[in-house]
């Protein structure tokens, strides 16, 4: 089975998503701060702001950085689905930055326009100008403040009956012998105070909070009395000059910034784009992985069932718009699936059929010398029997021979057609490979046999007779191909195909190969290129390899030699060790 599945994921489209969400919190939660600091105090950045937003992009680039590295490694390996993969992704990442183009660029205009709109508004001027106004009516108030203190101090009574407009409270206070001070009356609103700020005649000077839109006259109107005239400025004077300052000096952290507006503009905007940048490109090369895999895993697919794998079934994932197609492919395979086991059920009967007319011609072929031996002998005997002895030995010895080839014919033929019995034995692979070639290390010195790729370990689930059997025709056909003289090499591998586990079983040999012509019937009964051969070894060899749930298949080069591959199931217990 192909599943299909991205491959190289180093995160997965969620994770992405969950760091996308993460990155526009912390936009939210550190922004403020941000400008803040910045606009309002004048400072750069503080240091928890910028690990922040330097360390978001910094994770960006090592996630990107390893998928633009294994895109690339695709390409120059050439595998496929990289091309297409990377023009996907190309295309996604130029869509992204033509989008991100022009609001940046109207952006950093708009900033720049209200800054220098800002500007133009001379908001410093007019707030000198308002402090000034505020200052001259502050002195004007003094002054008519001071002359309501010296007619209140003329008259006769310790208060007069109406408090002026302006006035907001009177009280007078007495000095005792220890220092201390009695209130002796008090009149009008606001707090009352303890004792007098001053002990001298004339304004006092402001203290806030105490003196809140208030201005302080003392009057001294005989010795050891005190008097205090508070005097309102109006509601709201002392907050309304606290905001003029204020602003004036937030302008003023403006103006400083004004000469570099432009790079903290570039910087600002940049510290927020640049990783939603990054996010865009890293997600974009997921999902153009998970778009192009299933693709390169179905032109795979095409390509195993071109090379004659029919077993192959891609697993799609639910909702995938390309289901219906991989079902439709899949739904191909199995037909074709169905359509070659048919044509295989009668390629056998043609196979069968043509194998009892061959198996009858090589019957017919020795009986031929059989009866003209024992005619020529019947006549001698009839006709000369005195010297029938002469012709008795060749002639015997003559159909002895042929019996001999008609039955190894018959037992192998008997051998090819009945069913292998399936043993639930183990047999050890190298054990096994190691009795075989001892047979025949001593009577073939030229030739070279190499097991040191054989796993010791490995044992398959089959009868040492049959295992055998494989090894000595393969063995006896390298040995035959090479005329004696050479090298054999067996190897074994594990591997897995599909959900099963096997033993690769490899006997390689430097002969002079198997040409095109050949290797189309090197499986077919009665064919051999020797001349004492049957052409029932490798047919025979194919059968246990199949009925044991095995596969057989060759490689050859003319002049170089052939490679023989028999898969065959394992022990389950070896998958983990």
């Amino acid at each position: 089975m192909v599943r299909t599945r991205p491959k190289y994921s180093i995160i997965s489209v969620r994770g992405l998503i969950l760091l996308y969400v993460l990155l526009c919190i912390l936009t939210v939660l550190f922004s403020h701060s941000f400008f803040i600091a910045t606009l309002q105090e004048g400072n750069p950045p503080g240091v928890l702001n910028r690990i922040v937003f330097f360390t978001v992009p910094v994770v960006l680039l090592v996630f990107m950085a390893f998928s633009i590295i294994r895109l690339l490694r695709d390409m120059i390996l050439r595998r496929m689905g990289s091309k297409f993969q990377s023009r996907l992704m190309a295309y996604f990442v130029i869509t992204a930055v033509l989008a991100a183009v022009p609001v940046t660029i109207i952006t950093i205009q708009s900033v720049y326009e209200l800054v220098r709109f800002w500007r133009s508004i001379e908001i410093n001027t007019t707030l000198q100008y308002a402090q000034n106004l505020a200052m001259e009516n502050y002195t004007m108030n003094l002054d008519r403040f001071e002359k309501l203190s010296l007619e209140i101090e003329g008259l006769d009574e310790p208060f007069p009956l109406e408090l002026p407009e302006a006035l907001r409270a009177i009280q007078d206070f007495r000095q005792n012998d220890d220092g201390t001070w009695t209130s002796l009356s008090f009149r009008g609103e606001g707090p009352e105070l303890s004792a007098p700020p001053v002990d001298q005649q004339g304004f006092v000077s402001r203290e806030l909070p105490r003196d809140i839109d208030t201005v302080r006259y003392i009057q001294i109107p005989q010795r050891g009395v005190y008097r205090i005239l508070s005097y309102n400025l109006g509601e709201g004077f002392d907050a309304a000059i606290a905001a003029m300052e204020n602003d004036r000096a937030r302008f003023d952290v403006i103006d400083s910034l004004e000469l570099n507006v432009k790079p903290l503009v570039v910087y600002y905007y940049g510290i927020f784009l640049f990783p939603t940048l990054l996010m865009t490109i890293i997600i974009t090369m997921s999902f153009s992985r998970r778009i192009t895999q299933p693709i390169v895993e179905l032109a795979e697919a095409t390509t195993r069932v071109t090379e004659g794998d029919f077993s192959i079934q891609i697993i799609s994932r639910p909702g995938d718009e390309l289901g219906q197609l991989i079902s439709s492919f899949n739904a191909m395979v199995q037909n074709l699936e169905k359509s070659r086991n048919a044509l295989l059920k009668a390629e056998k009967i043609s196979v069968w059929q043509s194998m009892a007319q061959q198996l009858a011609h090589e019957i017919k072929n020795p009986l031929t010398p059989i009866k003209l031996s024992a005619e020529r002998v019947l006549r001698r005997w009839r006709n000369e029997p005195a010297r029938v002895g002469e012709i008795l030995e060749n002639s015997m010895l003559a159909i002895i021979q042929e019996v001999e080839s008609l039955s190894t014919m018959l037992t192998e033929f008997r051998t090819l057609s009945r069913p292998t019995e399936l043993s639930q034995s183990w047999t050890m692979v190298r054990d096994l490979i190691e009795e075989s070639i001892g047979l025949y290390r001593g009577g073939y010195p030229d030739v070279q046999f190499d097991i040191g790729h054989v796993d010791a370990a490995i044992s398959v689930k089959m009868e040492k007779r049959y295992l055998s059997q494989i090894l000595t025709n393969l063995i006896i056909n390298g040995i035959d191909a090479m005329n004696g003289v050479g090298r054999i090499e067996i190897r074994t591998d594990l591997v897995k195909k599909r959900e099963s586990s096997y033993c690769r079983l490899s006997i390689k040999d430097t002969g002079k190969g198997i040409t095109a012509e050949e290797s189309a019937e090197i499986f077919t009964p009665y064919f051999t290129t020797k001349e004492s051969g049957t052409g029932l070894g490798l047919p025979i060899v194919e059968r246990i390899v199949n009925d044991h749930g095995g596969t057989i298949w060759f490689n050859s080069a003319i002049g170089v030699g052939t490679i023989f591959f028999i898969d065959l199931p394992i022990d389950e217990n070896q998958d983990n060790q």
